[in-house]
């Protein structure tokens, strides 16, 4: 049979062109590094990334040479989002937070020929340049006025540059299979490992997230995306957002609550962060009695949101809370939370327990869970199982790894422990290097750190086992108290005890005035436990 249907490669200039051509004047409000909120639309966005790619082909960068970026959310960021893979390279973003020994490995490790960097974040280069390999040049993302000294780089003014090149010029022709991105795991078992995304595996995973049983974008939405667009793909926001011609609203690096407040005044319907973000703006609101007039719904990803703050958010905000699941690995989505019919028809409790869960699927990602032997486990939202996933947007193998990522079967570990209800809800249970195993049987860490911070005067929470001569392990709790409070123990262990089995109560509790979290804003219980130790915690 004749093939007759148009060829029309998924590559990623595409979105940006169509957001250009349809949405032309769709509002991006950024608060730039230089101070000024700033005011441009996509037709803009599209003319400057053009001219960054004729920049960068000027300077001799070739189809998949990599080009490290360390930048904010800001609209000048987005120009060198599309601008980078729309001259057939590869955009690999930097986390400034990381370490500098990390740093330099995925550096040189992704053989980042240029850098491209926030004025701000310069002194952040400087201190390993002397380190690095590969990089010919550094471009600072600022104007003339704002360009920073140095003693030791030989730096070139973005806006210079692009001032230079009439943005008259289409994107480099590349396979939709061709490398697009590329973003680093955080590496905490090991050195940072590389998720290489693909035009088409990140063109499939926005359509696929944007879906109105996912995100639910459109064109009327105004969408600010907290997490950074240098974590875990930024959550794809930046292709979801264009592709369905949402305007959006950038924080650049204010991430205080009350810097993200005045942000949100831009008319702001659906934002995206971890849930400390969004306990501080509850504090922020309740203490200056201030409302949320047009935000309707809020993803929260990367650790569980307590029920106690999500009902605040819908009762008195009038603002949907959605748990969303993902790792880097898929790009990142695979879960959220949105409300099938069988959820619906629940009474409000049971649409509250529907949303302690990170969700289900969209289409383009499939799940399973196993026991250890790799039998698949029942999905009655109580048996607990390694949690796998295959899809468009899923790793098949890491950047310069010799094997595959996945299974004979196609399955990726995600490295998670979880359940699945009978209606496709998963909840993570525990990190497969995290579950605490007391005599014989699991005990959820992450049931018990939300059990825990549902106390009002706790504000954050860590389980972990230590060894114990009769049970193998016993859980403890680490806690952070709220501001100016003392909760006592005793009340903490009554209210976790309301929800678990006598057994699977922690067997202490231990304060600390803040808790070790990875250069993503996750929990390190690795960091944890050296604690501990030195604390006379005999950890492993």
């Amino acid at each position: 049979m004749t093939v007759i249907m148009q060829e029309f490669p998924l590559t990623v200039g595409r979105i940006l062109d169509h957001a250009a051509k349809y949405h032309p004047n769709r509002k991006i409000v950024s608060r730039s590094v230089e101070g000024p909120i700033t005011h441009t639309n996509w037709a803009n966005i599209q003319r400057q990334a053009k001219k960054l790619s004729q920049v960068l082909l000027s300077m001799g960068v070739q189809t998949g040479d990599t080009i490290g970026v360390m930048a904010w959310n800001t609209a000048r960021h987005f120009e060198v989002w599309y601008g980078v893979p729309g001259a057939g390279a590869v955009n690999h973003t930097l986390n400034p937070r990381l370490f500098a020994d990390q740093l330099v490995y995925i550096i040189n490790h992704a053989e980042d020929r240029l850098l491209m960097v926030d004025f701000d974040l310069i002194p952040t280069i400087e201190n390993i340049w002397d380190r690095l390999k590969t990089v010919e040049n550094i471009i600072v993302m600022t104007d003339r006025e704002h360009m920073p000294e140095s003693s030791t780089l030989d730096l070139l003014c973005y806006e210079e540059l692009l001032e230079k090149q009439d943005g008259n010029c289409e994107w480099v022709e590349v396979d939709e299979t061709a490398p697009c991105g590329i973003c680093y795991t955080s590496g905490t078992t090991g050195d940072p490992k590389g998720v290489v995304y693909t035009h088409r595996s990140n063109t499939l995973h926005a359509l696929a997230s944007s879906a109105p049983d996912m995100l639910g974008l459109s064109s009327n939405d105004v969408v600010m995306p907290v997490v950074p667009m240098f974590h875990a793909n930024g959550w794809s926001l930046g292709y979801t957002a264009p592709m369905m011609g949402s305007s959006m609203v950038m924080p650049g690096r204010d991430m205080s609550a009350k810097g993200l407040y005045e942000m949100l005044g831009f008319g702001v319907t659906f934002t995206a962060a971890v849930p400390t973000i969004w306990m501080l703006m509850l504090q922020h609101l309740q203490s200056n009695n201030l409302t949320l007039p047009t935000l309707e719904r809020v993803i929260i990803g990367g650790a569980s949101c307590p029920r106690a703050v999500i009902e605040t958010f819908q009762n008195d905000y009038d603002v949907q809370v959605l748990h969303a699941w993902g790792m880097t690995e898929m790009s990142p989505v695979g879960t959220v939370c949105t409300f099938k019919p069988e959820v619906t028809a629940l009474d409000a409790s049971g649409r509250l327990d529907a949303q302690g869960t990170t969700g289900h699927p969209p289409y383009s990602v499939d799940l399973r869970i196993t026991d250890d032997a790799g039998v698949e486990q029942p999905w009655d939202g109580n048996t607990s199982g390694k949690l796998w996933a295959r899809g468009a947007a899923v790793v098949q193998r890491y950047f310069k790894q010799d094997s595959d990522a996945v299974d004979k079967d196609g399955w990726f570990d995600t490295g998670d422990v979880a359940t699945i209800d009978e209606n496709g809800y998963m909840r993570i249970t525990d990190r497969s290097k995290d579950v605490i195993k007391s005599g014989g049987e699991w005990i959820s860490s992450i049931s018990l750190e939300n059990a825990a911070v549902a106390h009002a005067d706790v504000a954050e929470a860590a389980a972990i086992g230590i060894p114990h001569p009769k049970w193998d392990e016993r859980p403890i709790l680490v806690i952070v108290a709220m501001p100016d409070k003392s909760p006592d123990p005793q009340d903490i262990l009554a209210l976790v005890a309301q929800s678990f089995a006598k057994w699977q109560v922690p067997d202490d509790v231990v304060f600390m005035d803040e808790l070790p979290h990875t250069a993503t804003g996750k929990i390190s219980k690795l960091e944890l436990r050296k604690i501990l130790n030195n604390q006379g915690y005999e950890l492993p």
